[in-house]
């Protein structure tokens, strides 16, 4: 049985809960011991490196260390959400090019109690541990219901493959790990050119604009090869693409209905695990009619129950409030 050390992250937690259910689902099957790292911290997703270069790599410095302490049988650090990986597979490499920014960052640590020897660790994605450890071979031999007749659109997203210090993913532009493994799952693959393109981060709450064409541009893309529906492996761009598909069909005055599920989520259903234990029914753009071509069924009561759409605040921050003329205060 394969061991790793598990970085979560905070989204596996919440928004991407789906996510992380699947996972726990399919680790027997795929006989994989996964221990999370114990007291681990926020990566500082995409925003805080430009913030703050040292304090950025110091905060993902901290979780590197206490995996470091729970080495035991395994120096594999395994990340699931894009994000993640990246800052973490950053800093390992950042410290071991940079012997200047490692005294940094370990003085930082210092003050926790914390130290980390650069190189100690081999930082990994989901993905490239389900493709290059368990192997196609072996997850053929596991399925139970192949997904025959589904089309689906694999996208991997921007951030794990730019950078890509390691080689996990054979091409930065078309990377086709994620391909090769929903075919042997029994999907049909079409040939997506948009895979690596930006689902637009964290724009949604900076520049709606320009976040809507670039989601439109990929739910189009993928509707135009006549996917069922898109497979990920990121949790922004699952979120990006699933809830605020609603906000870009208001935009542009289109009627995109694009499921996005992760690739654990239908490596689950190709095992034969049923789709509620997978976290499937909680999206926001309904699955069951494209799951249904595969003879697949969720139930009634796990469809999606949220609006995509959020409710403002009625009040805004609170404001400083004045001393009155004459008053004490």
């Amino acid at each position: 049985m394969n061991k790793y050390l598990f970085y979560p992250g905070c989204s596996l937690q919440k928004s991407a809960k789906p996510y992380m259910d699947s996972i726990q689902a399919i680790q027997p099957v795929l006989e994989m011991e996964i221990e999370e790292v114990e007291d681990w911290n926020c990566c500082g997703a995409t925003e805080y490196m430009a913030v703050h270069r040292m304090a950025s790599q110091a905060l993902v410095g901290r979780n590197l260390a206490l995996a470091q302490q729970q080495t035991n049988g395994t120096n594999t650090l395994m990340a699931a959400c894009s994000a993640c990986y990246m800052n973490l597979a950053k800093a390992e490499h950042y410290m071991q090019k940079n012997e200047q920014l490692s005294t940094l960052v370990n003085d930082a640590l210092a003050a926790g109690g914390l130290h980390y020897d650069p190189g100690a660790l081999n930082v990994r994605h989901l993905l490239d541990v389900v493709y290059n450890d368990i192997g196609l071979e072996k997850i053929a031999q596991l399925v139970k219901k192949p997904l025959k007749g589904l089309r689906v659109a694999p996208y991997y997203g921007c951030m794990i493959v730019r950078p890509d210090p390691f080689n996990r993913f054979q091409s930065t532009e078309y990377p086709r790990g994620m391909d090769k493994l929903l075919r042997v799952l029994g999907a049909e693959v079409i040939d997506f050119p948009l895979k690596t393109h930006c689902c637009s981060g964290h724009m949604t709450q900076i520049s709606p604009d320009v976040a809507y064409e670039l989601i439109r541009r990929l739910v189009e893309g993928a509707e135009g090869y006549k996917a069922d529906m898109m497979v990920t492996l990121c949790p922004m761009c699952q979120l990006n693409l699933d809830a605020y598909q609603g906000e870009t069909n208001k935009h542009f005055s289109t009627n995109f209905h694009m499921p996005v599920l992760y690739f654990t989520q239908v490596m689950g259903l190709a095992f034969g695990i049923p789709p509620e234990e997978l976290g499937i029914g909680k999206e926001f753009v309904d699955a069951r009619p494209a799951l249904a071509k595969i003879g697949v069924e969720v139930p009634v009561e796990e469809a999606p129950k949220r609006k995509s759409s959020r409710k403002k605040k009625q009040e805004g921050l609170p404001m400083p409030r004045m001393p009155k003329e004459g008053s004490d205060e």
